[in-house]
């Protein structure tokens, strides 16, 4: 049997969101380029999390009949060859449809990676292994906007693309000779009907809080993200694509505070965290009302600590929660968090146009409450750790 292994799904993470998020802090500048509004640029978040909403339940399922590291594997090189592929855009239906392949391919790293590490891991460190990915994942979405910020502003945004396609491309080539291969992967398990699998977790009250919180999460997460590049581009702060890239740093927050998280989790329970997250989010989007640019990045880490506390909760949580088909389970938990992520592209663009920044934070206060409401329907035991592994 392999040892686990935890730099290869730290990297797994750090390649699946480099380029996710990356057109956030350029929007503006795109929006420019290609003559499109606030709204329609924003579709370039919007048509990538819609590729990963359709993308995860298929692929979870492939993932289940031939294994996780193939799957994470050839995921990751089409993500890097869309990447560069980005950059040859002219139009923007040709931006948004390389941005779709952007999304196909990323839940074949995302969700897969998590299952594997379910499979790999002792039940009682999965949490804090899942904590470690997480913070991968952080460090990545805030790569690859500080990476095109700054590219964009100096070199030109289609160098941006080409040099994120190239690490992306340089990470699957790692994984490929780096990551063990699985030896906790229960292939019976693709004997089971698809259709039957997924109403089976459809069925699951427990599982359907999760996919609702995670629907609830990345909507929080893009709708912030988004919205205030377009809120700090304008006055009183006039910042430029290079600086706005760099206010992603508070995503650096979030990768310190989540493996503390992982650990919590088996010590407070799964509800608990979820909480002490929507008091968070709650809290730092309400600070970026002010109108000072250094309370405002404090929000912006206190928000992103918070979306970042309850991913690790709840993508933990479904692990546990789905005793069979798990990389099925977490690609329907995919499905519903980047169909929140779609909505929290375009939902708050509708509030922008009316009331502005303002009308924007009171939608994702009012999706915390949301958050904590379901959070009540999370009653699984979190697993609790063993002296001797410690």
């Amino acid at each position: 049997m392999n040892k686990p292994s935890i730099v290869p799904v730290v990297l797994a993470g750090f390649c699946a969101f480099l380029p996710l998020y990356a057109p956030q802090p350029i929007l503006p500048l795109l929006a420019g380029v290609f003559h499109a509004s606030q709204t329609l640029i924003a579709l370039m978040i919007t048509v990538c999390t819609i590729g990963v909403a359709i993308a995860a339940p298929v692929v979870g399922r492939i993932a289940d009949r031939v294994g996780r590291k193939r799957i994470i594997v050839v995921s990751a090189l089409v993500l890097g060859a869309a990447t560069l592929l980005l950059a040859t855009s002219r139009t923007l239906p040709m931006l948004l449809t390389w941005r779709f392949v952007q999304g196909l391919a990323t839940p074949g790293v995302f969700s897969i990676t998590t299952a594997y590490i379910h499979d790999e891991w002792p039940s009682h460190r999965a949490p804090a292994a899942i904590a470690a990915y997480v913070s991968g994942t952080i460090v990545g979405g805030f790569a690859g906007r500080v990476i095109v910020g700054f590219v964009a502003e100096h070199f030109g945004w289609p160098w941006a693309f080409v040099l994120l396609g190239c690490v992306t491309l340089a990470i699957a080539g790692y994984l490929a000779l780096r990551m063990p291969l699985e030896s906790g992967f229960a292939h019976f398990e693709a004997r089971v009907n698809t259709r039957d699998a997924i109403a089976g977790h459809l069925r699951n009250p427990q599982l359907l809080a999760a996919y609702g919180i995670g629907f609830c999460v990345l909507f929080t997460q893009v709708a912030i993200f988004t919205y205030v590049t377009f809120h700090l581009a304008a006055p009183p702060f006039r910042l430029g694509p290079s600086i706005l890239g760099s206010i992603y740093a508070v995503y650096l927050a979030g990768a310190i505070t989540t493996p503390f998280a992982g650990r919590r989790i088996a010590r407070s329970g799964y509800p608990r965290m979820l909480l002490l997250s929507t008091a968070l989010c709650s809290a730092g989007a309400m600070l970026t009302l002010t109108p000072r640019l250094w309370v405002v990045i404090i929000g912006l880490a206190i928000s992103s600590s918070g979306v970042f506390v309850a991913q690790s909760s709840a993508t933990s949580f479904v692990g546990a929660a789905a005793e069979r088909n798990r990389a099925l389970a977490l690609g329907i938990y995919v499905t519903f968090y980047y169909i929140g992520g779609s909505f929290g592209g375009t939902a708050p663009g509708w509030l922008w146009n009316a009331l502005g920044w303002p009308g924007c934070v009171a939608l994702v206060v009012g999706v915390q409450i949301v958050i904590a409401a379901v959070s009540r329907g999370v009653s699984v035991a979190a697993p609790v750790s063993e002296p001797a592994a410690t």
